[in-house]
């Protein structure tokens, strides 16, 4: 929103929250009232080396930049990989350096002095999305965001759910293959190894836009690609919808730009391996927020850090 609306909001003291999408090249800030208006919103640029230190300093120096009367009620930061909700802690990021075990909330609690909530950022995207964008509508579904790698959100009875330990909905790391390529958790044949953009140039030698370029302009090799990336997405989703039985699944992340030429054979797929009972009136729906999807989702996860407080 404009700097006058921000203004005017400011003005009559409505409280506002701070929502942080911490990414491998950009960190993502926006205010947020509590009605879902986004206030103002930025973008810096990620440092190098991304070390916690140095992206500590820079999302002070961009906090101070977009609130600098300090006036945020709270503060909520999605953050790459696991996010422990017993120790509170970002676990291992694979895009950031030296990543391991750092308790990102407290030295931000200590720097702002302000109430502050870590979740994984595909959880704050699924958050997102289920307050403001394409999930607003169910109280069950299930998002997954297609980037540089496959992140996972649950939505139960509109609620996040992580699991006891805060590390569930890594439905990116659901085996498809026993024998397939190597993932960087451990696993082997993972959903994230076919679907993300790494497994696109691993299969193809070509870039998601390339591909999705030469698709819109009929290319057979582009065309057959995406149907086969529509199959190998609708044989992982499966798993999630037999466990799960989900209203709807939300698909994010860059990729989805190309839901038209791959979700056909998704759904061929779901309809091949999942029974007609478990998926009766599924949805499968692209996300409507964009690249705001994270901090949206990050400025809800602290108002209700807020409101559990009261």
């Amino acid at each position: 929103m404009d700097t006058e609306a921000r203004d005017s909001a400011t003005k009559d003291s409505s409280p506002y929250v701070l929502g942080i999408d911490l990414g491998g090249s950009a960190i993502k800030l926006g205010l947020f009232s509590s009605d879902g208006t986004c206030l103002e919103d930025t973008r810096v640029a990620t440092p190098r080396p991304a070390t916690p230190e140095k992206v500590l300093a820079t999302m002070l120096e961009a906090i101070a930049g977009v609130d600098p009367e300090g006036a945020a009620i709270a503060i909520g930061v999605g953050s790459p990989g696991p996010v422990s909700s017993v120790v509170s802690m970002a676990h291992v990021s694979t895009n950031l350096d030296n990543w391991d075990n750092v308790a990102l909330d407290d030295w931000l609690e200590e720097k702002t002095n302000k109430p502050v909530v870590l979740a994984n950022d595909a959880n704050c995207a699924g958050m997102g999305e289920a307050w403001l964008g394409a999930g607003r509508e169910f109280r069950n579904f299930i998002m997954l965001t297609l980037g540089t790698g496959v992140g996972g959100a649950i939505i139960l009875d509109g609620k996040l759910f992580v699991g006891p330990k805060g590390t569930a909905g890594e439905l990116g790391l659901i085996t498809i293959d026993l024998y397939g390529p190597e993932c960087h958790s451990g696993n082997r044949g993972s959903l994230e190894q076919y679907v993300s953009l790494q497994g696109i140039r691993r299969q193809s030698g070509m870039e998601p836009d390339r591909l999705a370029h030469a698709a819109k302009a009929g290319d057979s090799f582009a065309l057959e690609f995406w149907k086969n990336y529509g199959h190998l997405l609708g044989a992982g989703l499966a798993n999630s919808i037999y466990v799960l039985n989900p209203e709807a699944i939300v698909i994010g992340g860059g990729i989805a730009a190309s839901a038209e030429f791959f979700l056909p054979s998704t759904w061929t797929e779901i309809e091949r391996r999942v029974l007609p009972e478990s998926r009766k009136d599924l949805q499968i729906i692209t996300a409507e927020l964009g690249a705001k999807a994270g901090i949206a989702g990050a400025a809800k996860l602290a108002w209700q850090r807020v409101e559990d407080a009261i």
